[in-house]
């Protein structure tokens, strides 16, 4: 299927490594002028290289916090003027602190919005005036299956990936006269560093080696294992393309049948 995503400029956030950078990679893939950004330039420049040597399509970066709303200016900015006006926005970020909600003060409650909410709104926010002056794009929020089921020990994520599912809904309504589509998507149980670090803290609590309860979390997954970053990727790029035309307001989640809510 072509995706007519050639030579169109995509900004994606927190894609110097794990499932932002598996979005970046597909997305240069289809011929995308890809601008990357995370807090490393040293995990940007390896992202970078990484993903030129796999699709021959060399991605721009820019090293900053999604936190900082200077950054985030600067950043968008540098996309235009890099790539040319942003057709498809993928928010993304790392996951806030695991824990129960006697272990957080206001200051942890205050990063985690910063860091999954706010970042997000302050994204689209400066995207939306180049979207609609180029006649429409693609929003693409990336967020956790916590959307559907809550995850224990995780109440920081529960509550404000909710948060970004209302946000799309709503803007979905809002800017379909511009033409421009907004979605969310979540991961179940995809192989990267944030999944190795919370199986390792449940396996400790569960006094279970991570391989044992790996073994276990396969069980309650119909297809029998986690899923790969690049199954994330080619999603998101669908979702990020021309090819989509119709879907817009949904929350799609890519678990492998793990989560049982409808």
């Amino acid at each position: 299927m072509e995706l007519g995503l050639k030579n169109k400029s995509a900004l994606v956030l927190a894609s110097s490594s794990g499932l932002g950078k598996a979005i970046a990679m597909e997305l240069a893939r289809e011929g995308a002028r890809v601008m990357l950004c995370g807090r490393s330039e040293e995990q940007l420049k390896r992202a970078q290289q990484d993903i030129l040597n796999a699709t021959g399509n060399k991605p721009k970066y820019l090293a900053g916090s999604i936190t900082d709303p200077r950054y985030i200016q600067e950043l968008v900015q540098t996309t235009v003027e890099k790539c040319g006006p942003i057709f498809a926005l993928v928010n993304n970020s790392g996951g806030p602190k695991p824990g129960p909600f006697d272990s957080f003060d206001d200051q942890a409650w205050q990063d985690a919005y910063e860091l999954c909410l706010l970042s997000y709104i302050r994204t689209i926010r400066a995207v939306l005036p180049y979207m609609r002056a180029n006649g429409g794009g693609r929003i693409l929020c990336s967020t956790s299956s916590s959307v559907k089921a809550a995850l224990n020990d995780l109440i920081l994520s529960n509550t404000f990936r909710m948060g970004v599912v209302g946000l799309a809904k709503t803007l979905s309504q809002e800017l379909g006269p511009d033409n421009i589509l907004v979605n969310v998507i979540g991961p179940g149980r995809v192989g990267t560093a944030r999944i190795d670090q919370l199986d390792q803290i449940r396996a400790q609590k569960e006094g279970l080696s991570v391989e044992e309860l790996q073994h276990k979390a396969f069980h309650d997954i119909p297809l029998g294992r986690y899923g790969r970053p690049e199954e994330y990727g080619r999603m998101a790029a669908f979702l990020c393309s021309e090819a989509n035309t119709y879907l817009t307001g949904q929350t799609l989640l890519m678990d492998g049948g793990m989560v049982k809510a409808y």
